[in-house]
């Protein structure tokens, strides 16, 4: 049994998984897994794969070689839009926000699988109750938003879609550290509300600090893995990933 893998049917699953750019084998063989209810975070300095890996599970990028499975289904042949359909939401490095839309068209195009105009008018109420800084500029174009308030914005158009399990990738990059803060309370409300996270972030320290869970992925291998206070209190870990001596 490879690192990261589970003796039990997990809900999401990423199994002997590579990515390759061209000549440059990106992603080594990896495995890990996410139990429903879960925050799961994947750590590790730049260039260590973490974006890679999200690209590959949410199918924006093809795969040489792996298995991936989420709740049931193998997502190794499904497009982009099939994964989300089947409730995956992947929220980007860099937000990728539309800043010449409104902040409620950002949340119109997040329901954009929805048939319902009902209930696309039910979750953006939703969503504004649970993000009353997005409510306060609903009519703001995203572009004039800070760029806390873009995450935000970036997080709530996933959500949108209602997803089983959001991928989040660097949700604290460029974010003064009032906002890196309330992220991750963010974070961890989003968690409570049924959602399954899988978290790649730099700030180890802090994602470390709300997951249940850790991988450390470095030059594309998982290095490392396990319970997040684990991970926390690891001095290797802490010396390479969390500034201590």
């Amino acid at each position: 049994m490879t690192a990261g893998e589970t003796t039990t049917t997990p809900f999401f699953e990423v199994r002997g998984l590579n990515v390759c750019y061209g000549a440059i084998h990106a992603i080594r063989d990896i495995s890990l897994h996410v139990q429903k209810g879960e925050i799961v975070t994947l750590i590790g300095s730049n260039g260590a794969g973490k974006t890679t890996t999200l690209g590959a599970i949410s199918r924006l990028l093809p795969i040489k070689s792996g298995t991936i499975t989420f709740d049931g289904s193998s997502l190794n042949g499904a497009a982009p839009h099939e994964v989300v359909e089947l409730g995956l939401a992947h929220v980007p490095e860099r937000r990728r926000i539309f800043g010449d839309l409104t902040v409620l068209e950002n949340l119109e195009m997040g329901g954009f699988t929805v048939r319902s105009k009902a209930e696309i008018s039910r979750r953006m109420d939703k969503m504004l109750e649970l993000f009353p800084r997005l409510a306060e500029r609903r009519k703001q174009f995203g572009g004039t938003l800070s760029g806390g308030e873009q995450q935000m914005l970036a997080v709530a158009r996933a959500l949108m879609q209602n997803p089983k399990i959001l991928l989040l990738d660097e949700p604290s990059m460029g974010l003064s550290p009032l906002f890196v803060e309330r992220i991750f309370d963010l974070i961890q409300d989003v968690n409570k509300t049924g959602v399954t996270i899988l978290l790649v972030e730099q700030n180890a320290h802090m994602s470390l600090g709300i997951a249940h869970r850790g991988y450390v992925l470095k030059n594309g291998t998982i290095v490392d893995h396990g319970d997040a206070a684990r991970l926390l209190d690891d001095e290797n870990i802490q010396a390479a990933y969390l500034g201590a001596a």
